[in-house]
Protein backbone atom coordinates (compact mmCIF):
# COMPACT_ATOMS: atom_id res chain seq x y z
CA UNK A 1 0.00 0.00 0.00
CA UNK A 2 0.95 3.53 -1.06
CA UNK A 3 -0.19 5.80 1.33
CA UNK A 4 0.80 9.95 1.13
CA UNK A 5 1.67 11.55 4.70
CA UNK A 6 -1.61 12.84 5.57
CA UNK A 7 -2.20 16.20 7.28
CA UNK A 8 -4.51 19.24 7.01
CA UNK A 9 -5.45 19.70 3.36
CA UNK A 10 -3.88 16.41 2.04
CA UNK A 11 -5.23 13.08 0.89
CA UNK A 12 -4.27 9.48 1.55
CA UNK A 13 -3.32 7.91 -1.52
CA UNK A 14 -3.93 4.34 -1.79
CA UNK A 15 -3.53 1.23 -4.19
CA UNK A 16 -4.53 -2.31 -4.45
CA UNK A 17 -1.97 -4.35 -7.17
CA UNK A 18 -2.76 -8.01 -8.21
CA UNK A 19 -0.50 -10.11 -9.86
CA UNK A 20 -0.22 -13.91 -10.60
CA UNK A 21 2.87 -15.99 -10.67
CA UNK A 22 6.24 -15.05 -8.75
CA UNK A 23 7.92 -12.73 -11.35
CA UNK A 24 4.52 -10.94 -12.75
CA UNK A 25 3.89 -7.48 -12.96
CA UNK A 26 0.99 -5.26 -15.17
CA UNK A 27 -2.33 -7.04 -16.12
CA UNK A 28 -2.84 -10.16 -14.25
CA UNK A 29 -2.56 -13.36 -15.93
CA UNK A 30 -3.31 -16.75 -13.98
CA UNK A 31 -0.19 -18.92 -13.46
CA UNK A 32 -0.71 -22.93 -12.73
CA UNK A 33 2.52 -24.28 -11.17
CA UNK A 34 2.82 -27.47 -8.98
CA UNK A 35 -1.18 -28.13 -9.85
CA UNK A 36 -1.02 -24.47 -7.84
CA UNK A 37 -2.31 -20.90 -9.16
CA UNK A 38 -0.71 -17.69 -7.11
CA UNK A 39 -2.30 -14.33 -6.92
CA UNK A 40 -0.24 -12.18 -5.02
CA UNK A 41 -2.63 -9.04 -3.55
CA UNK A 42 -0.79 -5.64 -2.48
CA UNK A 43 -2.95 -2.93 -0.95
CA UNK A 44 -6.41 -2.74 0.31
CA UNK A 45 -9.25 -5.07 -0.58
CA UNK A 46 -11.87 -2.98 -0.16
CA UNK A 47 -14.99 -1.46 -2.51
CA UNK A 48 -12.99 0.67 -4.62
CA UNK A 49 -10.59 -2.10 -5.51
CA UNK A 50 -12.75 -5.70 -5.21
CA UNK A 51 -13.65 -5.28 -9.13
CA UNK A 52 -9.48 -5.67 -9.77
CA UNK A 53 -9.39 -8.23 -6.98
CA UNK A 54 -12.44 -9.85 -8.36
CA UNK A 55 -11.02 -9.82 -11.50
CA UNK A 56 -7.52 -10.94 -11.14
CA UNK A 57 -9.18 -14.40 -8.83
CA UNK A 58 -11.24 -14.85 -12.06
CA UNK A 59 -8.18 -14.96 -14.62
CA UNK A 60 -6.76 -17.36 -11.94
CA UNK A 61 -9.73 -20.13 -11.73
CA UNK A 62 -10.26 -19.77 -15.18
CA UNK A 63 -6.96 -21.26 -15.82
CA UNK A 64 -7.05 -23.64 -12.79
CA UNK A 65 -7.87 -27.65 -13.44
CA UNK A 66 -10.22 -29.52 -11.32
CA UNK A 67 -8.24 -30.46 -7.99
CA UNK A 68 -5.69 -27.71 -7.98
CA UNK A 69 -4.98 -24.95 -5.40
CA UNK A 70 -5.27 -21.05 -5.86
CA UNK A 71 -3.34 -19.15 -3.39
CA UNK A 72 -3.84 -16.09 -2.45
CA UNK A 73 -0.73 -14.05 -1.07
CA UNK A 74 -2.14 -11.75 1.55
CA UNK A 75 1.63 -10.94 2.61
CA UNK A 76 1.54 -7.44 1.17
CA UNK A 77 -1.89 -6.79 1.87
CA UNK A 78 -2.75 -3.96 4.19
CA UNK A 79 -6.89 -4.21 4.71
CA UNK A 80 -10.11 -5.84 3.70
CA UNK A 81 -13.32 -4.86 4.16
CA UNK A 82 -16.59 -6.24 3.35
CA UNK A 83 -16.29 -5.86 -0.08
CA UNK A 84 -13.11 -7.54 -0.09
CA UNK A 85 -14.39 -10.48 1.84
CA UNK A 86 -17.21 -10.80 -0.41
CA UNK A 87 -14.92 -10.71 -3.72
CA UNK A 88 -13.26 -14.00 -1.86
CA UNK A 89 -16.35 -15.91 -0.49
CA UNK A 90 -17.65 -15.91 -4.08
CA UNK A 91 -14.90 -16.73 -5.92
CA UNK A 92 -14.64 -19.55 -3.47
CA UNK A 93 -18.03 -20.40 -3.96
CA UNK A 94 -17.28 -21.20 -7.76
CA UNK A 95 -14.34 -22.51 -7.10
CA UNK A 96 -15.69 -24.98 -5.35
CA UNK A 97 -18.29 -25.77 -8.43
CA UNK A 98 -15.86 -25.73 -10.62
CA UNK A 99 -13.30 -28.82 -7.95
CA UNK A 100 -10.96 -25.80 -6.92
CA UNK A 101 -9.37 -25.03 -3.59
CA UNK A 102 -8.80 -21.52 -2.60
CA UNK A 103 -6.16 -21.35 0.30
CA UNK A 104 -5.47 -18.21 2.24
CA UNK A 105 -1.69 -17.51 2.46
CA UNK A 106 -0.20 -14.96 4.73
CA UNK A 107 -3.28 -13.51 6.29
CA UNK A 108 -3.03 -10.57 8.46
CA UNK A 109 -4.27 -9.97 12.10
CA UNK A 110 -7.17 -8.07 10.32
CA UNK A 111 -7.75 -10.21 8.12
CA UNK A 112 -8.37 -13.02 10.09
CA UNK A 113 -10.45 -10.94 12.35
CA UNK A 114 -12.53 -9.73 9.96
CA UNK A 115 -13.11 -13.40 9.08
CA UNK A 116 -13.60 -14.65 12.64
CA UNK A 117 -16.17 -11.92 13.27
CA UNK A 118 -17.70 -12.77 10.17
CA UNK A 119 -17.92 -16.65 11.05
CA UNK A 120 -16.10 -16.97 7.69
CA UNK A 121 -12.96 -18.25 9.06
CA UNK A 122 -14.09 -21.93 8.85
CA UNK A 123 -14.69 -21.75 5.33
CA UNK A 124 -10.71 -21.24 4.41
CA UNK A 125 -7.50 -22.92 4.50
CA UNK A 126 -4.69 -20.98 5.40
CA UNK A 127 -1.00 -21.24 4.98
CA UNK A 128 1.81 -19.23 6.71
CA UNK A 129 3.35 -18.24 3.33
CA UNK A 130 4.09 -19.40 0.06
CA UNK A 131 6.40 -21.61 -0.90
CA UNK A 132 8.17 -21.51 -4.62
Amino acid sequence: MERAAQGRGQTAHRRCVMATGATHSGPPTARTDRGRSVVRVSGEMDYEHAEELHASLATALDGAPAGSDIVVDLQNSSFCDSSGLNVLLSVRLEALKRGVHLVLAAPSHQMIRLLEFTGSDDLFTYVPVVTD
